[in-house]
């Protein structure tokens, strides 16, 4: 029984002490939890920068703080992209569509008023609807992990304390869409029909599988994310990434980018598909706290010049519109995916892969991760509330 009464008031991004509050409030309540992974405070800082984002360009957000007798107890953002607003209704967002996400809470009573002040301000907003969690960007951590609480997420996936599904359910909401991801063995290889389906594209001479050239990094994520936009339009969810929020992602993740793990598929000279893999930055850093100080930025350079991994993510993956349902789109993705787990293994120590995330609706893809042997083990889920 809580006797100090809740209360529940909007900071600004601008307030450093109440941004550090919102922040580090997660690292307090996750630290019981072995399988939480700190993020980098940086990364996170960096996410409601809004100087620094450039979602903001076309994101309006609201972060709510819960307190009790002056001790914060819970978070939540509230926030409206106006690109997911211009989206087709029946691909999920569309308009009156608001989001919310990050949200932490020591009991359900926090998390539910959370919730509501979050409804509120997204009414406020003329938002009609309500998908979350969603943190912030459906390109950043969506969905709340309601199957898998058993190992650690991968680099960029999120953890949560398996109490919250039944919080959100309790407030008003039910799913709406889930995420998949796979687990599969990469160390032996793929199952006999994937080693045929392999060696006929090599013997191709349409289908030429390269390395991306990190000399010419900015034209090559350009050129990565073209496809990206192009194959995933159609997707549940789907909001186009911007320019600026290419250029933002890739200056991010350049640190993690190997030529020889992040491969282009062209046929006839024309880049048609892609697929970016990532060693499991996780394994490293699970222990630094979620800070690089005093000595953990000199551990990760030097981890970063030749990571040797037990993972292997793949957090994106794309062919284009005019080849999907075709042969030649399960070929190419087949020969991306085996070309890549070549060198993961040889190359970086690589034993495991972890493929996803992969919309449930999404039959192709679910039939990829099948089809190399993959076994889902964590399951994301997006939740909605008409308003």
């Amino acid at each position: 029984m809580q006797t100090e009464p809740l209360s529940i008031r909007a900071i600004n991004n601008d307030n450093k002490g109440d941004i550090r509050a919102f922040v580090e409030l997660a690292y307090r309540l996750n630290a019981h939890d072995p399988n939480w992974v700190p993020p980098l405070k940086d990364e996170v800082y960096g996410l409601l920068n809004r100087k620094k984002n450039p979602w903001f360009d076309h994101g309006k957000q609201q972060l709510f703080l819960a307190e009790r007798g002056g001790r914060v107890v819970g978070r939540i953002s509230a926030h409206i992209d106006t690109l997911a607003l211009q989206q087709p209704p029946e691909q999920g967002m569309g308009p009156g569509v608001g989001n919310w996400g990050m949200l932490e809470a020591e009991e359900e009573e926090t998390a539910a008023a959370l919730i509501a002040k979050a409804e509120d301000w997204l009414r406020g907003e003329g938002m009609t609807r309500a998908l979350g969690p969603i943190s912030i960007s459906i390109w950043d951590e969506p969905g709340l992990l309601v199957e898998g609480f058993n190992t650690p997420p991968t680099v960029m996936m999120g953890h949560n304390d398996p109490a919250y599904g039944g919080w959100i359910e309790r407030a008003g909401y039910s799913g709406v869409q889930d995420l998949y991801t796979y687990a599969l063995p990469i160390e032996n290889g793929f199952p006999e029909l994937v080693n045929r389906i392999v060696a006929m594209g090599e013997k191709s001479g349409k289908i030429r599988i390269r390395h991306v050239d990190k000399s010419r990094f900015n034209e090559e994520a350009a050129l990565i994310m073209a496809i990206l936009n192009n194959a995933w339009s159609d997707n549940w969810g789907f909001v186009p990434m911007t320019d600026r929020e290419i250029a933002y992602a890739g200056k991010k993740l350049k640190p993690l980018v190997y030529e020889d793990l992040i491969r282009i598929a062209e046929v006839d000279g024309e880049p048609v598909a892609f697929m970016m893999t990532l060693p499991d930055l996780n394994e490293k850093i699970k222990d630094f706290g979620g800070s690089l100080f005093p000595f953990n930025w000199a551990k990760l350079l030097w981890w970063l010049r030749k990571p040797q991994v037990t993972k292997m993510r793949v957090p994106l993956m794309g062919v284009v519109k005019k080849l999907q349902g075709t042969r030649m789109a399960s070929q190419l993705a087949m020969m991306l995916i085996e070309f890549i787990r070549r060198d993961a293994v040889t190359k970086y120590g690589a034993t495991q892969g972890d493929f996803g995330w992969v919309l449930a609706s999404n039959g192709p893809m679910v039939s990829v991760g099948e089809a190399v042997g993959g076994k889902i083990d964590r399951i994301y889920r997006i939740y909605e509330k008409t308003l």
